[in-house]
């Protein structure tokens, strides 16, 4: 018994000597015997490699960006098919504005949240919200949280962008929190937002923007907010093909103001309504111009009344359209050529209710510019 421990001990301490003094194993290079014999080499890293330059702007602008990237809940309570009330969750991303706790994203984020709406921040910590106000028409909300040390955003100037600019999206596709993408700004155009009116100088970028990314910042590559990420296009995946688009950060700040004070946009308005004038519809009518835009009637007490604009006073129709002839036709508003009703949107965006501004008509052959001041929208009416 007493030479079997002897012997035990003797096979250990010998083992122990062969591994120590035989295998080839060193700092930075390891090596095991594969199945058929041969040795497998592995060859570590020493040290972590240093970032190129492009990679340390990467990591600068999401370390600088994400403490102020919220994740947005929105709750309402929708019934079944057997009519029972259910809860429903919607989710989106937002950012912070200022340190008393504005936070700015889609309407469509919020829209029909009657059960509350919580906003959660990086540091995970989650706070009720409540809503200041809301641009549908820009699909736009703002909202504010009680919170402490919060960092607030820094919002570019989106007039200056340009096509091949680099850009950053952080957000919280699928509820994958804090998210970043990249890519550039791929084209700035107009497109229709979820309510159907124009949003002018939408940026469009392949920056994968997924369901989740809405109401999130798109960022420059200095991290400064270009836009508010809005829309997918999907080609019917539901996920992003390449083509999202961001509402213009100049957009918001113009409205920013009115949604504080008074919880909803205080849009100007002609007090008109109006038809698109082309070449050949031009021909056709007989107008001095090839372009504008016909007054086919002025609202009762508006501002293009006030200002002494005509409407028309002859029903014709174009196909089954019926259309008001003999108003006057805009060409021209503060110097701009009209040629649309997407021009008018786009000048009425720069202005509040109660500017005055120079639009300029053709009354039959006649050119007449007049002043006009700007009234507050209520209704369908440009």
């Amino acid at each position: 018994m007493r030479m079997r421990r002897v012997l035990l001990v003797f096979l250990l301490v010998g083992g122990f000597w062969f591994l120590t003094t035989h295998l080839p194993l060193h700092l930075g290079h390891l090596s095991w015997t594969r199945g058929d014999g041969a040795p497998l080499h592995l060859t570590e890293a020493e040290a972590a490699p240093a970032f190129d330059s492009e990679e340390q702007n990467n990591i600068a602008v999401y370390k600088r960006v994400l403490p102020s990237v919220v994740n947005i809940t929105s709750t309402s309570l929708v019934f079944n098919f057997f009519y029972g009330a259910v809860p429903q969750k919607g989710q989106g991303s937002g950012f912070i504005l200022d340190k008393e706790g504005h936070v700015l994203t889609n309407y469509h984020v919020i829209e029909g949240a009657n059960r509350g709406i919580k906003v959660q921040l990086s540091n995970k910590r989650s706070y009720d919200a409540t809503v200041v106000g809301s641009d549908k028409h820009h699909d736009l909300a703002l909202l504010k949280i009680d919170a402490p040390n919060l960092v607030p955003v820094t919002l570019a100037d989106s007039s200056q962008l340009a096509v091949g600019q680099k850009v950053y999206a952080i957000g919280n596709p699928f509820g994958l929190a804090g998210t970043m993408t990249r890519g550039i700004i791929s084209s700035i155009r107009t497109v229709g937002s979820p309510e159907g009116s124009p949003i002018e100088d939408a940026i469009q970028t392949d920056a994968a923007i997924n369901p989740g990314n809405s109401g999130g910042p798109l960022l420059n590559s200095r991290g400064e907010v270009i836009g508010i990420n809005a829309e997918i296009q999907t080609a019917g995946a539901n996920q992003s093909a390449g083509i999202g688009f961001a509402i213009p950060i100049n957009t918001a700040k113009a409205v920013l103001s009115d949604l504080t004070r008074y919880g909803r946009v205080k849009r100007p308005s002609l007090g008109i309504v109006t038809f698109p004038i082309g070449p050949d519809l031009a021909e056709q009518m007989g107008l001095a111009a090839d372009y504008g835009v016909l007054i086919e009637k002025v609202v009762p007490g508006g501002a293009a009344e006030r200002a002494g604009l005509h409407g028309g006073n002859q029903q014709a129709y174009l196909g089954n359209t019926p259309i008001m002839l003999g108003g006057d036709l805009i060409v021209g508003i503060d110097g701009q050529q009209v040629t649309d009703p997407q021009d008018i949107s786009a000048i009425m965006d720069k202005h509040q209710a109660g500017d005055t501004i120079s639009i300029t008509v053709l009354r039959g052959r006649k050119q007449i510019t007049l002043k006009l001041i700007l009234g507050e929208a209520r209704g369908v009416n440009t």
